[in-house]
């Protein structure tokens, strides 16, 4: 685990930005790999959409860089890394597919949150900053990480927990 230096609340938001920049680009290599395991149609769709939307994030993370004039790279965010390897023992896993389906969207709602909060304190470090394009852009994928939450949602309360409550 590293240890963080002594940092001024400007260099606290620029190593976050970069350890959420690092997190974006993990999920655009797993989200492929989660929408391929998932049974359900629906299910397999929103993965794919969200990938897309995630590629979308990680351009306006860039953006938000070229607004603070620094360099787009990423600090290795092991938040994301243990939520994606949680999510990898979910694919290795020998589920029913509508308990695998079911254990997705808990993976995938794991990382939502962290992504809701992980945004929401940067639009709040970038408003108290000063940065307005930056949490104008932040808050934007903000709106984004909660929709796709709220999908996932109900999507496992419409379906795919009734689903795997009831087995095959």
């Amino acid at each position: 685990m590293k240890t963080l230096k002594a940092m001024t609340l400007e260099d606290l938001f620029v190593h976050e930005l970069k350890d959420i920049y690092h997190a974006e680009k993990q999920l655009v290599k797993a989200l492929p790999k989660l929408a391929k395991a998932s049974s359900s149609a629906d299910l397999r769709s929103g993965f794919e959409q969200h990938l897309e939307e995630t590629k979308g994030q990680v351009e306006r993370l860039e953006q938000v860089f070229r607004s603070l004039e620094i360099a787009a790279r990423g600090v290795k965010c092991e938040a994301m890394e243990g939520l994606i390897e949680e999510g990898g023992e979910v694919l290795d896993g020998d589920f029913d597919d509508n308990v695998r389906d079911a254990a997705l969207i808990a993976a995938a709602q794991k990382v939502e949150h962290y992504e809701i909060a992980t945004y929401g304190t940067l639009a709040c470090f970038a408003k108290q900053l000063g940065h307005v394009e930056a949490e104008r852009l932040l808050r934007e994928t903000l709106e984004e990480e909660k929709a796709t939450d709220l999908k996932l949602s109900q999507l496992a309360e419409s379906e795919i927990n009734l689903e795997a409550a009831l087995g095959d």
